[in-house]
């Protein structure tokens, strides 16, 4: 598949990180963790993944501006351009021991998201895309699913977990008015794959509240390019900048989107 050259560079960096998290994920009982705030936790695989991301994205576009979980965001002497990371996206299923859980890299320009790139390492999927060339996992083309109905439709979500938890009624709220009409929904933990996943066609659709920037910003892109809608769930407001996301096929859209709204 065609590809930029900073394109290139996120794939090498995502791969690197990976390699570094599945070697500390093989010990996992083994991990030094502190507690960051009520259910969030920090790693000491999530950090170093982080570095290894920073030095190979700083040193191949030392311009470039800097957002990450785990540091400070930093401006660059290039203001039109950022990388937006999160080295570690489901850390609570990484020190759990659950399988599922990538790398999140993102370039911004200009306020929009031009490349994105997903790496789930424990079942070595790439998922990428780039403005203009369409989204893809490994070397397979992605386009959203083709379902119209969502009584034939699986969606994915997040469940707010201590520390987030005045999200809740609007989530049970969500869950009551969507799972009667739909054939399952689904909270996996990581809003990256999550994305990854609706590009994929593995879901029609997906939902959450209150994210970081990090959390879905490459995610925007390759869904975008697969095919589906992505918004926030406030119509005029931006998922990038609000946290708040809905993304489904353009046939799902309007449908799922409305009763997630009402």
């Amino acid at each position: 598949m065609p590809g930029s050259a900073n394109l290139n560079i996120m794939l090498k960096t995502a791969r690197k990180a990976g390699r570094s998290l599945s070697k500390d994920f093989r010990e996992v009982e083994n991990l030094q963790v502190s507690r960051k705030g009520a259910g969030d936790f920090v790693s000491r695989a999530d950090i170093a993944a982080e570095k290894i991301i920073r030095d190979e994205l700083m040193e191949a576009r030392p311009t470039y501006g800097w957002v990450g979980e785990e540091s400070d965001e930093e401006e660059g002497k290039d203001p039109t351009r950022r990388w937006i990371v999160d080295p570690l996206d489901g850390t609570t299923n990484f020190l759990h021991g659950l399988p599922h859980w990538a790398v999140s890299i993102a370039l911004e320009h200009k306020g929009e998201i031009i490349s994105g790139v997903i790496y789930d390492p424990c079942k070595d999927e790439m998922f990428l895309a780039e403005k203009g060339i369409g989204a893809w996992m490994n070397e397979t083309r992605l386009r959203v699913s083709a379902r119209h109905s969502i009584a034939d439709s699986l969606y994915a979500t997040g469940i707010p977990f201590s520390g987030r938890i005045e999200d809740l009624p609007e989530t049970i709220n969500d869950l009551k008015k969507l799972m009667p009409n739909c054939s399952g929904v689904r909270r996996y933990g990581a809003a990256a794959l999550d994305l990854a996943y609706v590009a994929a066609g593995r879901y029609e659709g997906y939902w959450e509240r209150n994210l970081n920037n990090w959390d879905i910003a490459a995610g925007v892109i390759i869904a975008r390019e697969a095919g589906a809608m992505v918004e926030s769930i406030s119509t005029a407001g931006d998922p990038l900048i609000d946290g708040n996301i809905i993304a489904a096929s353009e046939v799902q859209f309007n449908k799922f989107a409305k009763i997630i709204r009402e």
